[in-house]
């Protein structure tokens, strides 16, 4: 039934449907904004899972959690809205979602 479903002149039909519904303008504007936010997503999650490894790292290493001194704060990690991006970064505390 579905042999050959998608053939050359259906994805030129898809391609012509979409730039009549969104113009011709909009469609690289689009897919900038969408590169961009996978860029996003993958460098948040590679930040994610270096953070985890660090984490399991120094857990391992260090002494049990009762020894700890707790005057002692939390270390500043910065955070930032996007790869490169330095307007919107900040210091933050461990654990202190305000960053104040």
């Amino acid at each position: 039934m579905l042999r050959n479903g998608l053939e050359p002149w259906h994805l030129l039909i898809v391609a012509i449907v979409f730039i009549v519904l969104f113009g011709a303008k909009r469609l690289p504007d689009t897919a900038r904004s969408l590169g961009k936010s996978l860029r996003i997503l993958k460098s948040e999650a590679k930040a994610m899972k270096e953070e985890d490894g660090r984490a399991a790292a120094a857990s391992s290493a260090s002494a049990p959690a009762g020894s700890a001194d707790p005057a002692e704060p939390a270390p500043l990690h910065v955070t930032r809205a996007a790869p490169g991006e330095t307007s919107g970064a900040r210091p933050v505390r461990e654990g202190d979602a305000t960053g104040r």
